[in-house]
């Protein structure tokens, strides 16, 4: 299979023009960030801002002129905001809000490996039970697993000329940057452009009346964090640890990621917290037990409930058939209902409380 390179991706560019003043986007200097890796290539169309919308038709023809080249296997382009208006953009987000969500709850972790995006599906299921009108963000564009789990796959469907419509499963509606790059492909893009690529997935997705928004976060403390920290008004964290001394240590920094701009950590989900073996039924402390609760009451935070080592939670995970949606009476399923339930709860509390406004990030 033909190899596509770099200049052919551009010279395939150059022969798409901006409609409204004429010439090349990249003539007029509209490509940035252009990455070819084994046939997948990504780069970012730079648009003024107000004109976002309007250029949506533009990035489509952008991806279909690169996608028509002999060894590409798939394309992703992203629209960007434009250098020129960067520098006097203000640090405080221009939309605090999202219209018609009421709630946003953040599911994060300070290392990889620990469960996060099975606990925020069966999160986000667990409160679309008890009532809520529950979408489900999977802001992790490195690495997007939702579509996988929640059982969806595809490129989502245009709502309007302005925005994506959200796919739906199990009664959750579901965005994902997975929908829109080929499982296999690696997004190999630098900050500026993954939080270019999270605010489109926030604001240019018509999720339609929600009570709650659950953003499954990539773990650790970067761009993608602080974006969602500064930008979007977070109702509150969930902080996701295995048992381990390890895992422990890089959840305090998320913990401490959260209180440093200002958004409340809800509690602390111990995951893995410990085997059940199925043939004897004897209990195995794989990763240790009881760490993420100590840790909890050592940081003033509420420990919302552990999570065993069970194989038909990483089954159903894994075959796009939640067990919170397909086993409800099952007691793992249990388990995430009860933390949902403790959620749902500081969730009203919160907006009892007064809507909060998104911070601007404050480093010491």
């Amino acid at each position: 299979m033909a190899r596509v390179t770099e200049r052919e991706v551009m010279d395939a560019l150059g022969a798409v023009a901006d409609p409204d003043r004429g010439r090349s986007v990249v003539a007029l200097g509209m490509i940035s960030g252009v990455v070819v890796r084994d046939g997948n290539v990504g780069f970012a169309l730079e648009v003024d801002p107000k004109d976002a919308a309007r250029k949506e038709g533009l990035r489509r023809a952008c991806e279909q002129a690169v996608a028509a080249l002999p060894g590409v296997l798939s394309v992703t382009a992203v629209l960007t905001a434009h250098r020129g208006t960067q520098a006097a953009a203000p640090t405080a987000p221009a939309k605090p809000g999202l219209p018609g969500i009421a709630s946003i709850v953040a599911v994060a972790s300070g290392k990889g490996g620990v469960g996060k995006s099975t606990t925020a599906v069966n999160l986000a299921l667990g409160l679309a039970a008890l009532g809520r009108r529950v979408g489900l963000l999977d802001a992790d564009v490195y690495g997007p697993s939702i579509p996988r789990m929640m059982g969806l796959a595809g490129r989502p469907a245009m709502h309007d000329e302005r925005s994506l419509a959200p796919k739906e499963n199990y009664g959750v509606k579901v965005m994902s940057m997975g929908f829109l790059v080929g499982e296999d492909t690696p997004m190999v893009w630098r900050g500026p452009m993954v939080v270019q690529a999270l605010e489109q997935l926030f604001n240019q997705v018509a999720w339609g009346e929600l009570d709650v928004l659950v953003c499954d976060l990539p773990p650790g403390t970067g761009d993608t964090q602080l974006t969602m920290s500064q930008r979007v008004p977070l109702t509150g964290a969930v902080i996701v640890s295995t048992p381990q001394d390890i895992a422990l240590i890089d959840a305090r920094k998320g913990l401490n990621m959260f209180r440093k701009v200002d958004v409340p950590v809800f509690g602390i989900v111990e995951n893995m917290s410990y085997f059940l073996c199925p043939s004897c039924g004897t209990r195995s402390d794989i990763f240790g037990h009881g760490g993420a609760r100590a840790t909890a009451a050592e940081l003033g935070v509420d420990f919302l409930g552990e999570v065993p080592l069970h194989m038909a939670i990483r089954e159903t995970s894994d075959g796009g058939r939640p067990i919170v949606a397909t086993d409800p009476a099952s007691p793992h399923a249990a388990a995430y209902r009860d933390i949902a339930g403790q959620v749902a709860a500081k969730i009203d509390a919160a907006l009892g409380a007064g809507a909060r406004q998104a911070p601007s990030i404050v480093v010491q």
